[in-house]
C-alpha cells in the first residue's frame, strides 16, 4: 500500500495562495488516480480535486477556477496550487490515492494522508 505524506499546509490572509504537496511512499502513484480532499470542524469530508494517469483533471465547484491539481510521476509527488483563497477554504486538506478520479466520493480511495491544516483568515 502507498504512505502519503501531506505538507505546505499554513495560515494566509484571504486572497493569499498555498501550494500543498502530497509526496508518495512504499509504491509508485504514476498509474494511481490521486485526490485531495478537506475536513472542515464539524463537517464531512469533501472532495477537492481529483487527477487521473492521464492528466485529467475533476473540480469541486467550490474551488474550480482557484485552485490547480498537478501531479509529477518522478517525484511521486502531487500538488494542490490554491490561489484565492477565502475563509470557508479553512480546513484540513488530506490527499488521497487509488480512486476514481471522476466520483469525487471518498470512500473510492484506499491510501490517505494525515492531513495538513490549512487557515485562512479574513
Amino acid at each position: 500500500q502507498v504512505q502519503l505524506v501531506e505538507s505546505g499546509g499554513g495560515l494566509v490572509q484571504a486572497g493569499g495562495s498555498l501550494r500543498l504537496s502530497c509526496t508518495a511512499s512504499g509504491r509508485t502513484i504514476s498509474s494511481y488516480a490521486m485526490g485531495w480532499f478537506r475536513q472542515a470542524p464539524g463537517k464531512e469530508r469533501e472532495f477537492v480535486a481529483t487527477i487521473s494517469w492521464g492528466l485529467m483533471t475533476f473540480y469541486a465547484d467550490s474551488v474550480k477556477g482557484r485552485f490547480t491539481i498537478s501531479r509529477d510521476n518522478a517525484k511521486n509527488t502531487v500538488y494542490l496550487q490554491m490561489n484565492s483563497l477565502k475563509p470557508e477554504d479553512t480546513a484540513v486538506y488530506y490527499c488521497a490515492a487509488g480512486g476514481n478520479w471522476r466520483s469525487g466520493e471518498p470512500a473510492d480511495f484506499g491510501s490517505w494522508g494525515q492531513g495538513t491544516q490549512v487557515t485562512v483568515s479574513s
